[in-house]
């Protein structure tokens, strides 16, 4: 057997969670924790070892790819590319953004930004995520809100999306967002823990700027309109489930019985029904709710039954540090 079948990992954080992971996954997990970090190589921000994956046998997920590069990733790779949360809305989340690539490569350290991707799996009635201004914003505006912690106004600024189950919406580096409570869903994204908040009180936070001067941490917030046909370009089509945009970050498309995956290295997380994954040395029963990991020695799998899987994964090319 190549292939992991994940348990829960659930750090702590400071938003609520209201019990879906757990009744989605059908198996022990914290009703009270918001996030599952899927097959996870990336530590929350200032807290590591918090929110590393583990893997059946104990060895942390991190070190047996870095003792193994080719076994997990295959030829020419030495990281993931990616992280994958499952994330149950227990409450609104605060509006918040993620810096870009050429941001947290000058301020942070990093290759990665955090463009991220959602996919809903389910939704209360009026569920509704918070994405972009709608208006265009000015820095000593933004600059004001923040520091004031106006919170009202800065939401009435932005625009208020409805999601149903079955969405799939790619949020970009810079862009404000706030997921609505109600909701659980299928998160893939560049792998960091970079989060500037625009709003943290009634969060139990202090602030959260990434130990930056806030003057700096805002410079990474996308302050331009965002209109409706600028955010109906976020979602996929029917052909695919992200639009093109995403494909310089992150793969994440919709697999079902019948459908063959190339080989390579990815996350599955299983939205509904029941079938079997097969390949080479692998053989497993797959039901709703199951998390796993595919390495790269998996080579290529069939799924079979009926079941919906989101196949996840870092772009085929391996992600180059920005330049200049």
């Amino acid at each position: 057997m190549t292939i992991e079948i994940l348990s829960a990992n659930q750090p702590e954080t400071f938003y609520r969670g209201a019990g879906r992971i757990a009744e989605f996954r059908g198996a022990p997990a914290l009703p009270d924790r918001p996030e599952d970090w899927v097959g996870s190589v990336t530590s929350r921000f200032g807290l590591a070892p918090s929110g590393l994956s583990t893997l059946r046998d104990g060895r942390v997920l991190a070190e047996a790819i870095a003792a193994d590069p080719a076994w997990w990733l295959g030829p020419g790779r030495t990281d993931t590319g990616v992280l994958v949360k499952l994330l149950d809305a227990g409450q609104r989340l605060p509006l918040h953004v993620h810096p870009d690539r050429r941001f947290a490569n000058a301020h942070l350290a990093s290759p990665y930004g955090k463009t991220e991707a959602w996919v809903i799996v389910s939704a209360r009635p009026d569920a509704y995520v918070h994405l972009g201004f709608a208006r265009d914003v000015e820095a000593g505006e933004l600059a004001g809100w923040v520091a004031g912690q106006e919170t009202e106004r800065m939401l009435a600024a932005t625009n208020k999306v409805p999601v149903a189950a079955g969405d799939a919406i790619l949020c970009p580096a810079g862009l404000p967002h706030a997921i609505g409570d109600g909701i659980l869903l299928v998160e893939i994204q560049e792998p960091t823990d970079f989060s500037v908040l625009l709003e943290y009180e009634g969060f139990g936070l202090s602030d959260g700027h990434l130990g930056l001067d806030y003057d700096l941490a805002l410079g990474c917030v996308d302050r331009g309109a965002w209109t409706p046909s600028r955010l109906d370009g976020l979602r996929g089509t029917p052909a695919r489930l992200l639009p093109e945009a995403a494909d310089e970050f992150f793969s994440a498309r919709r697999v079902r019985g019948g459908d063959r995956l190339d080989q390579g290295f990815g996350v599955l997380v299983a939205v509904s029904g029941m079938g079997r994954l097969t390949g080479g040395k692998d053989d497993l029963s797959l039901r709703r709710g199951d998390t796993l990991l595919v390495p790269y020695a998996a080579g290529p799998l069939l799924l079979d039954g009926e079941i919906e899987v989101i196949h996840m994964s870092a772009p085929t090319a391996p992600h180059r540090p920005p330049s200049g």
